[in-house]
């Protein structure tokens, strides 16, 4: 079987066990729930940035990720995280090649979705609007799932 690069980085920060980020008083747990996953087909991957740099395409360059099995609603933790400024991603990687399938014009094909869901304008959405401040020992984040395309056998037709 054939990986791409970008796909093995992909599946190698989602299949990581959870890693322990801090370890003191100042680090706080955040949960993301995932609403309107179109399909139980494939997987969804979480990844927490902490900056702008690869945000929100290139999970390599997150700090943490997870990877959920699908469903209508879905649900990821990261534990012991330092206070501080982050956004977080989301992928529903339907047919699970491990990457974010676009058309000819660079729309997506499949699921997406970041904190804040910020309106989706021409363009992935910024760190800036996607943004916020863990500054307690929970925080809960509810992301919307987008489909900007219909499923590839709806397509067809």
């Amino acid at each position: 079987m054939r990986y791409s690069v970008p796909a093995f980085l992909l599946f190698s920060l989602f299949a990581t066990p959870s890693i322990t980020l801090a370890d003191n008083g100042s680090a706080g747990r955040i949960e993301v729930l995932i609403d309107n996953v179109r399909s139980a087909n494939g997987v969804v991957g979480v990844a927490l940035f902490n900056a702008k740099k690869g945000f929100p395409d290139k999970s390599s360059l997150a700090i943490e990720g997870r990877s959920v099995a699908a469903g209508k609603r879905c649900k990821a933790i990261f534990e012991n995280v330092p206070y501080g400024i982050y956004a977080v991603s989301v992928l529903h990687d339907e047919n699970g090649n491990g990457k974010m399938d676009k058309g000819l014009l660079g729309i997506p094909k499949e699921g997406f979705g970041v904190s804040n869901n910020p309106e989706i304008k021409m363009g992935p959405p910024s760190f800036s609007e996607s943004r916020f401040d863990l500054k307690s020992k929970e925080l809960t984040l509810k992301i919307d799932m987008k489909y900007l395309r219909k499923p590839v056998a709806q397509e067809r037709k």
